[in-house]
């Protein structure tokens, strides 16, 4: 018998499902009789390559899953690429896929073409995120306020705007080089006001 997959999603341990949760609850309530089994992740959604999402789709591609379910589109993924070679899977494979925020069902042809759209704007999303963390530095430079080049054996007062900077980078799975290039602060600096102090 194929089962109902239910994904959660969330960027990282600061997060929770709760928001998710009780509308999925709600869907697995009225699908009587119907098998359901739940997959989740504490991930970035800027990539695929999910130990969680994994599992799901091994058991869609073994014939296992008969619809995936999501509370939003981005919780499945970031990137149109990644979402559109997705649609083009679950569809090959008729599988259907159905976002509860989003009002989304691939069996219909508007719930297909209302997926693409919403491919494309969770990847400008997340592009838009990236880009205002750089324009934020940029003007910070140009009023003359300074991240970097302390005095030897004086500590960088970081603002509270960089913190927020490096904690926002750090969920979404940032290199610490990259976070140091936006905030311009050293690669030190940025370990210091990681979240559980990662060295």
């Amino acid at each position: 018998m194929k089962q109902i997959a239910i994904y959660c999603r969330v960027s990282s341990k600061a997060q929770d499902v709760a928001s998710q949760e009780p509308d999925l609850t709600r869907y697995v309530a009225c699908q009587q009789g119907e098998q359901t089994h739940w997959y989740k992740d504490t991930f970035t959604g800027k990539t695929m390559d999910r130990k969680g999402w994994n599992k799901l789709m091994d058991d869609v591609r073994a014939g296992r899953v008969c619809r995936i379910v999501c509370w939003r589109l981005d919780r499945l993924g970031r990137t149109a690429k990644g979402l559109t070679a997705l649609f083009e899977e679950l569809i090959e494979r008729k599988v259907n896929l159905v976002s509860l925020k989003d009002g989304i069902d691939l069996n219909t042809s508007s719930g297909r073409l209302m997926a693409n759209v919403l491919a494309s704007v969770a990847q400008y999303e997340t592009e838009v995120r990236a880009e205002r963390v750089f324009a934020g530095q940029a003007v910070a430079r140009a009023a003359g306020k300074r991240w970097g080049g302390s005095a030897k054996g004086r500590r960088l007062k970081v603002t509270d705007e960089q913190a927020k900077i490096i904690r926002q980078m750090y969920e979404e799975k940032m290199k610490i080089a990259a976070i140091g290039r936006a905030t311009g602060l050293s690669r030190q600096t940025v370990y210091e006001y990681l979240p559980n102090r990662v060295a």
